[in-house]
């Protein structure tokens, strides 16, 4: 990423994504935010009652979305119980092993985080998604919400294969926009290296105006040297949501891609796959 000076378009608190849409876009368009939204996305499977069978469906629809689509999402994002069989059934694609810890809660003992990130990097993950102590934070208990990250942080980056750590601060009950960007700054301090919105299990989950302050906080880190990516999730369900935030880090990060943005989300895939159609210009995908 660019070091210039990032100016990220203002988002009135409250602003829907109906409302932040301000341009008609062709089919072509609409072609490629859908190429590039499945490229940046970690497709997810995060229910109670998921099987090693659920998992397997879910594995097999990221390296086959559909026929004529050769662009596959850049992760699956599952329960840590199930890396070793997602890791065993993707092996050889390039698509990556996401896990959660401490979710989707994030209040459990550092000491059980930890373990849980252990078992997770034994079984073959690619990257963690930590969910921030959220409440802890609101409760004003700021060290223990940055000392869990610091620890986490320290486990996925020891070793000569470091884990990717995204950070779910579930902004939609931080709430404010500079309570957001207080707990993100904690996050970065600590050693993320995603800011991810939400968990996608309470609401309101992934807003524009969320998304805006992340990248405002990533921005600042960025102009310091650091890189670090967004991942937003939960409720976004169809490329024209998508494409409001892929706008977004577009306009605030210069660029787009699965190194810096993700999505997050199962629904989305649907909607992708209808706008992709049997489609077979596959190039949309290189448009980063």
């Amino acid at each position: 990423m660019k070091n210039a000076p990032i100016r990220c378009p203002e988002v009135a608190w409250g602003t829907t994504l109906a409302e932040f849409v301000m341009t008609e876009t062709t089919a072509t368009d609409q072609q490629r935010q859908a190429a590039r939204a499945l490229a940046c996305l970690d497709l997810t499977s995060l229910n109670l009652d998921d099987t090693p069978e659920r998992i397997d469906a879910l594995c097999d629809r990221a390296l086959s979305p559909a026929p004529g689509i050769d662009v596959h999402p850049a992760a699956v994002c599952i329960y840590p119980r199930f890396v070793a069989r997602a890791r065993a059934r993707l092996q050889g694609s390039g698509i990556a092993v996401a896990a959660v810890a401490n979710f989707p809660l994030g209040s459990a003992p550092v000491d059980e985080v930890i373990v849980e990130v252990e078992g997770a990097i034994a079984d073959g993950v690619d990257e963690i998604d930590v969910v921030f102590p959220f409440r802890a934070y609101l409760a004003g208990d700021h060290l223990a919400a940055g000392e869990l990250v610091r620890q986490v942080s320290e486990v996925c980056h020891s070793g000569s294969h470091p884990k990717m750590l995204k950070v779910i601060l579930e902004t939609g009950v931080l709430h404010e926009a500079e309570t957001i960007k207080a707990a993100a700054a904690v996050a970065i301090a600590n050693g993320a290296d995603f800011l991810k919105t939400s968990t996608g299990k309470l609401e309101p989950a992934a807003t524009p105006e969320a998304a805006s302050a992340l990248l405002d906080v990533i921005g600042a880190a960025q102009r310091s040297g650091q890189r670090i990516g967004l991942k937003v999730a939960g409720g976004v369900k169809t490329v024209a949501d998508a494409a409001v935030h892929l706008d977004l880090a577009v306009r605030c990060l210069d660029d787009a891609h699965p190194g810096n943005f993700r999505f997050g989300a199962s629904g989305l895939l649907d909607d992708i796959v209808r706008v992709l159609g049997s489609a077979s210009d596959t190039q949309l995908s290189a448009d980063y």
